[in-house]
């Protein structure tokens, strides 16, 4: 027997319901709580949960800032074509609450992190800072943007990993999962979830 299911045309019918119907459905999903330079050198902070890891070799990196209303990008793809480069902040359950207030509309040049009272930190191989105190930075060239409809993807290929000592085994080069807890993005528009709960599935040799 097979249970009914109910039908969604994106392209036509539900159109307009599309990123509620799909952000709730593809969950969880990792969250990149993106910096980049703005033009006059201050910093933007803006979360996005269309992001993922694409690839090892070259490491690569996607995430999908939506434009604005009207069709102009947003802040944060502007520097990342600008500047050539962005970085990936990781979130932990700590800072959830600051990575959220982060994606409030402020005008551009102002920065989210003074707004939030967060501090940038220097990076390493790029010039844009990370964001002090999370466990984990992703600092990226920028690849390309590609424009797909209304989408556009910032494809960037990792030049360095910051990961905090505490979740990190230096031995074996492996983040220690047992203490990496990274809040995740679940139903929209304000659903998130806690990654502790976690359960090992051995692959078939």
């Amino acid at each position: 027997m097979v249970d009914a299911m109910y039908e969604l045309d994106l392209l036509n019918e539900h159109a307009d319901r599309a990123y509620p119907i799909l952000s709730s459905l593809v969950t969880p999903r990792p969250i990149a709580w993106v910096t980049t330079l703005n033009e006059d050198g201050s910093v933007n902070a803006a979360p996005f949960s269309f992001f993922n890891v694409f690839g090892s070799k070259p490491p690569l990196v996607i995430f999908a800032p939506g434009n604005r209303e009207g069709g102009e990008p947003k802040d944060t793809a502007r520097n990342c074509e600008r500047e050539g480069e962005f970085v990936v902040n990781l979130v932990s359950e700590e800072m959830a609450a600051a990575m959220v207030g982060t994606a409030a509309g402020l005008a551009y040049g102002e920065s989210e992190l003074a707004a939030g009272g967060l501090e940038p930190a220097d990076s390493v191989a790029v010039r844009t800072p990370r964001i002090a105190g999370v466990p984990a930075a992703l600092e990226c060239g920028l690849h390309e943007i590609q424009r797909v409809g209304q989408n556009r993807l910032v494809l960037g290929i990792v030049r360095r990993v910051l990961v905090e000592d505490s979740i990190f085994d230096a031995e074996t080069l492996r983040v220690r999962g047992e203490l990496f807890h990274p809040v995740g993005r679940m139903a929209s528009p304000d659903w998130y979830c806690r990654t502790r709960d976690l359960y090992e599935m051995r692959r078939p040799d």
